[in-house]
């Protein structure tokens, strides 16, 4: 049961974060950095508040009481990951949206998942490195090996779906002039990779903080607080996203800054001539959009934990989340019949990838 709960809750997050951007499309004649901060201030600022005020019981005093070198790291993780997600633009910008997207997405989730369990399998690193399980472990259990067989097929997914982008963009310039005029495949691949490896520290920065979520879960469990099950608590890791998106937040809040005062673009936060109303609150929906992906990751980690399994049943279903988008979108009209079924094959790994890691976290493998 746990493992269906687990994967649910990892679907809705997916959803979330393949969806955020949307109510971007309806933001009127603001630029990118207005709408990106505002929109921001509720993901990394609003939001997490709201949600840790909400839900973890005593929340100050446990930020009191941690140890400052376990918030230092898990802020600073934040840092390092809002880099990755400042720098995904611009590998999107030299790739193009499908190249660009199966790699750096490819990257993070094997980053993500694996990172840290090799990492702990290096010499004595598993003893200054946040606890989990290393990869040794993973491949010394039957669970373990259906994970790494699970991100194998995510993988193999991923660069399917990536082949069809390519193909899809070569038929496309076939019939448009200047497609992908941008496109530097070194560079790209560069910023790809960084954009990647830093986007995964999200999942670094759970694990850092977890001391946190761990006080959250012994009061809720003491005092017989509501959605605690098997000793955990639900919503015990949204203090550790309070952290972590504190991180976050100054990343961008430091970019955005610069831009507005480059470009000379603050009076669009006081300009009537743009519609206002309907610009804050479609920022407003898209900064929330956001935030949930993480809500629901927290809730899914609960119940099958953060490791390998639960990142990359989260990545499964942004990927698949975006994919579907891209067809109510019909981004996908038009293309030769072998452009459809490499497509329709790269998702059918990706759901194949999800199944396969609810196998590994059911009741019968632990």
């Amino acid at each position: 049961m746990n493992a269906i709960l687990g994967i649910i809750f990892h679907s809705l997050g997916g959803a979330s974060s393949g969806s955020w951007y949307m109510p971007y499309n309806l933001v009127k004649r603001w630029r990118w950095e207005i709408y990106w901060i505002i929109g921001g201030l509720f993901s990394w600022l609003i939001m997490p508040y709201i949600a840790t005020v909400l839900t973890s019981p005593g929340w100050q005093d446990i930020l009191s009481a941690t140890d400052s070198s376990t918030i230092r790291l898990t802020y600073i993780l934040g840092v390092l990951w809002g880099i990755g997600g400042l720098t995904y633009g611009l590998g999107i910008r030299y790739l193009g949206m499908s190249l660009g997207n199966s790699v750096l997405l490819g990257i993070t989730s094997l980053v993500g998942s694996l990172g840290l369990p090799i990492l702990r399998s290096i010499g004595n690193l598993g003893e200054i490195l946040p606890a989990g399980d290393s990869f040794t472990d993973m491949l010394a259990t039957t669970s373990g090996r259906i994970i790494l067989f699970g991100i194998l097929v995510l993988m193999v997914g991923i660069v399917l779906c990536g082949k069809a982008g390519l193909m899809k963009d070569n038929e496309i310039a076939k019939t448009n002039e200047g497609v992908n005029s941008e496109f530097k495949l070194t560079t790209g691949l560069i910023i790809a990779v960084i954009s990647g490896i830093l986007s995964a520290f999200f999942s670094f920065g759970i694990d850092a903080g977890k001391e946190m979520g761990e006080a959250v879960r012994e009061i809720a469990v003491t005092n017989n607080f509501a959605f605690v099950s098997d000793g955990k608590y639900l919503f015990e890791n949204n203090i550790i996203f309070l952290v972590i998106l504190w991180g976050g937040l100054t990343t961008n809040l430091i970019w955005s800054v610069v831009l507005i005062l480059k470009n000379k673009t603050g009076g669009d936060f006081v300009d009537t001539k743009t519609p206002l109303l309907r610009n804050y609150l479609f920022c407003a929906l898209a900064g929330t959009t956001w935030f949930l992906q993480f809500f629901f990751y927290g809730m899914g980690e609960t119940k099958i934990g953060n490791g390998a399994s639960s990142w990359i049943l989260h990545m499964s279903t942004i990927i698949l989340t975006a994919n579907f988008w891209g067809f109510y979108r019909k981004e996908w009209a038009g293309v030769s019949k072998k452009t459809k079924a490499t497509i329709y094959w790269g998702i059918a790994l990706i759901l194949m990838s999800v199944i396969i890691m609810g196998i590994a976290k059911s009741d019968f493998f632990n």
